[in-house]
């Protein structure tokens, strides 16, 4: 499978309280909370590395995970926030923000 790029939405609100990760999309006012893993996924997520890589240096570097399991479970959390507008997806890196 190619791999695919994810990156932030700019239309999310996203903080840290008490060792969780909530994220409220703007849009529509949903609102997540993000277990230990989803959060390290969502905090690498900066639109140039490649999902596998994540996964690999990200969830089974620090989780006792079988690599295959760890990638399946990241797309399906992928899918889940990008149906959301919360992550977009890529199949090639995002192009740099231009810095303000």
């Amino acid at each position: 499978m190619p791999d695919i790029y994810i990156a932030r939405s700019s239309a999310i609100a996203a903080r840290i309280l008490a060792g969780e990760m909530m994220i409220m999309n703007s849009a529509d006012s949903t609102f997540f909370t993000l277990n230990e893993v989803a959060t390290a996924i969502w905090q690498a997520a900066d639109g140039r590395t490649p999902l596998s890589q994540i996964v690999r240096e990200h969830i089974c570097g620090q989780y006792d995970v079988e690599a295959g399991q760890a990638q399946a479970d990241a797309e399906q959390f992928v899918a889940d926030l990008s149906h959301h507008g919360i992550l977009l997806v890529s199949d090639r890196p995002f192009a740099p923000q231009a810095s303000a």
